[in-house]
């Protein structure tokens, strides 16, 4: 398959969603179905939205568990549990108070956030060290940033776990799951040059009817 390279500089996907399935469709059946379950429950396009949280939870349980590669399992836990991380930042934005039920996170680090829910991090920036980071720039408002900022976390976890596998399966899930972040990060960014450049030309629009109105004295009978 074609070198990805880095993330942030792509303009395009390495190869079309076309090209990618067609080498895919030489893996082992069983290889397949294993790549299948993790994009199924990384991909944020096959999530369903209407889904509760409790709900969510006990389906990425059950799909892991059809999960029999075991490096392919720890890899989506850990995307998973990051996911839960940024969902209790948000929680907590907003000012809502620790979860009661366990059932609104996955993974190990549930309960550690519901105990320590009003510390910096939940305490937990050693292990995470975009946290903190990451708080910041949803304080701040700052969406494309914080993008970029989980997005690159991901990228250099998925990065320091692909030493060793080069020509073996789970070399090909590493490059597929890249190939789904380049894929995101580009749609998103043709997104929000496409919402920068309508706010632009609203802009400019406006100006242009300013200029044609007369001035706004004009406009107000004379005080008498």
């Amino acid at each position: 398959m074609p070198y990805h390279g880095p993330l942030f500089g792509a303009k395009q996907t390495p190869l079309s969603r076309i090209r990618l399935n067609q080498r895919l469709a030489l893996l082992d059946p069983v290889e397949a179905d294993c790549l299948r379950h993790a994009r199924r429950l990384l991909e944020w396009a096959q999530q369903e939205p209407d889904r509760t949280d409790a709900q969510a939870v006990v389906r990425a349980k059950q799909v892991i568990d059809g999960i029999t590669n075991p490096f392919i399992r720890d890899l989506v836990t850990w995307r998973l549990e990051m996911r839960t991380l940024v969902a209790a930042l948000r929680r907590r934005h907003r000012g809502e108070s620790a979860p009661r039920d366990r059932r609104w996170g996955f993974g190990r680090w549930v309960s550690r956030i519901m105990q320590h829910w009003n510390e910096p991090s939940f305490g937990l920036e050693r292990a995470f060290p975009w946290l903190p980071e990451a708080e910041r720039l949803l304080a701040r408002g700052a969406t494309v940033d914080l993008e970029r900022l989980l997005l690159g976390a991901v990228w250099n976890h998925l990065e320091s776990r692909s030493d060793g596998h080069y020509l073996d399966f789970e070399a090909v899930v590493i490059y597929v799951l890249r190939w789904d972040m380049i894929a995101r990060w580009t749609t998103y960014d043709g997104e929000e040059a496409a919402r920068r450049f309508d706010e632009l030309v609203e802009q400019a629009m406006a100006g242009v009817e300013k200029s044609l109105r007369p001035p706004a004295d004009a406009l107000r009978p004379e005080r008498t």
